[in-house]
C-alpha cells in the first residue's frame, strides 16, 4: 500500500476525506506531502501546512475530528520519538534556557498580542461558563476569569499578591484597579515586561523580568495563570518548593495552567519547535506528586472547552487584524499561526487537553474552603 493509500484508510477513521467537498476534508496541493508526513510525523504535517502542501477549510473542525479517532498514534516516528527521549534525559527547562520561550514566542511583537488578545491583553483561557452569567464576548469571558481569580484566593485591599509568570500585567492591572491590592509580577520576556509596567503606571504593581527561581519576598496570596506549562516535569518539585516558600503561611496559592490527560516529558514536537519550546503539559499526577507536603488541596476546577472558544476569538482577532500587521511578518508565519490557534482549539474541543484552576493552601484554611465558580 503507497502512503496516498495509507493516508486515506487512517483518515477515514475520522469520516475525513481527501480532496473531498466537506468543510473537514483535506485538500492536497502536493502529493509529496504523504511521504514526508509518515517519515515526520506531527512536525512534518504542521510544516507541510506552513508550505502550503495542504489545506482546509474547517482546519480545528479536521484535526478535533481526527483526534478524537486516535488517530495520531499512526504518525509515531523515529525523530518524534528522539524528541520525548532528550526530554526524558535532559532538563530542559533549567534556567541557562528560562528566558528561550520569551524570546522565541512572547517577544515576537506586542503589535499582534494587541490586536489578538483583546482589551486587557490576557493570554490566558477565558471564563465562559459561569454559573450565575455565562460570558457574551473574549472581553467579558477575559474579565470574568480575572474577577474568579480574585475571589477565589479571597483578595483584599492592601494584600500582596505575587503574579508568576505575569504576561502584559492583564491581572496586576485588574487586582490593582478592582481589589485594591499590590501585586508583584514576573515574567521572563522583556517586551510583556515593558508593555506591562506601561499599562501599569500608576497603580501598585511592580514588574521584574526574572526566573521564579531567583523571586524573594513573602506575599499574601500567589497567582499563575498559564506559566506552569514551561516548567518541565523535572522542574515540577523545585517550583512547588520556592511557592510555598514564598507564600506566607496563611496565604492562598491558586494555580492555572493546562493540564494533559497522561503524563509526558515533552509536548508535541511542532509546537515545541515553532511555538512554545521547552514547554509540557502536566498531569494531575505529576501536579500531586509536586505538591505532596508542601500544599493541600482546597479545590480543582476544570473549565478546559472553555479554551476552544478562547482561542477562535483569538484567531478571529488575529484574522481581521492581520491586514493591519502583515509588512511585519510573513505569508508563512500567517499559516504558521493559523495552525497554532486551530490546532489547539481543536485539542481543547476533543478534550485531549483541560484547563484546571487548582487552590492550594499550605496547612489547610481552618474550617474549610468553600469553592467559588
Amino acid at each position: 500500500m503507497n502512503s496516498k493509500d495509507k493516508a486515506a484508510q487512517i483518515l477515514s477513521k475520522a469520516e475525513v476525506v481527501i480532496n473531498g467537498p466537506q468543510p473537514i476534508d483535506l485538500q492536497v496541493k502536493d502529493e509529496r506531502v504523504y511521504d514526508r508526513v509518515f517519515s515526520g510525523g506531527s512536525l512534518a504535517l504542521g510544516e507541510s501546512y506552513m508550505d502550503g502542501w495542504w489545506d482546509v477549510e474547517d482546519l480545528s473542525g479536521a484535526i478535533s475530528k481526527i483526534l478524537r479517532s486516535n488517530i495520531p498514534d499512526s504518525l509515531r516516528n523515529a525523530g518524534v520519538i528522539w524528541h520525548f527521549v532528550k526530554s526524558w534525559v535532559l532538563n530542559r527547562q533549567n534556567q541557562t534556557r528560562a528566558f528561550e520561550v520569551g524570546e522565541k514566542h512572547y517577544d515576537i511583537g506586542n503589535d499582534l498580542y494587541e490586536r489578538m488578545l483583546g482589551k486587557r491583553m490576557v493570554y490566558t483561557c477565558g471564563y465562559w461558563s459561569s454559573p450565575t452569567t455565562p460570558a457574551q464576548d473574549l472581553d467579558d469571558a477575559q474579565e470574568q476569569k480575572l474577577d474568579l481569580v480574585c475571589r477565589k484566593i479571597g483578595l483584599k485591599p492592601g494584600q500582596v499578591v505575587l503574579d508568576v509568570g505575569c504576561g502584559w500585567g492583564s491581572f496586576a492591572k485588574f487586582a490593582a484597579e478592582k481589589y485594591g491590592a499590590k501585586v508583584v509580577g514576573i515574567t521572563i520576556s522583556k517586551e510583556q515586561a515593558a508593555l506591562a509596567r506601561e499599562r501599569c503606571k500608576g497603580l501598585d504593581v511592580e514588574i521584574r523580568v526574572e526566573d521564579y527561581r531567583d523571586t524573594k519576598g513573602q506575599f499574601d496570596h500567589i497567582i499563575s495563570l498559564g506559566m506552569f506549562e514551561h516548567v518541565g516535569p523535572k522542574n515540577y518539585r523545585t517550583y512547588m518548593r520556592k511557592m510555598n516558600e514564598l507564600l506566607k503561611d496563611d496565604g492562598i496559592f491558586l494555580l492555572h495552567t493546562i493540564g494533559g490527560n497522561h503524563s509526558v516529558m515533552a509536548s508535541d514536537a511542532w509546537l515545541d519547535k515553532y511555538i512554545f519550546p521547552n514547554g509540557v503539559l502536566p498531569s494531575v499526577t505529576q501536579i500531586g506528586r509536586a505538591i505532596e507536603r508542601l500544599f493541600i488541596m482546597e479545590d480543582w476546577h476544570n473549565f478546559g472547552p472553555d479554551y476552544d472558544k478562547t482561542l477562535m476569538a483569538w484567531w478571529a482577532n488575529f484574522d481581521k487584524h492581520w491586514p493591519e500587521i502583515k509588512d511585519s511578518y510573513s505569508g508563512r508565519f500567517y499559516r504558521m499561526w493559523k495552525y497554532y490557534l486551530m490546532t489547539c482549539a481543536a485539542v481543547f474541543r476533543a478534550r485531549e487537553s483541560q484547563l484546571w484552576q487548582i487552590v492550594l493552601t499550605k496547612q489547610g484554611l481552618v474550617g474549610g474552603y468553600r469553592a467559588v465558580r
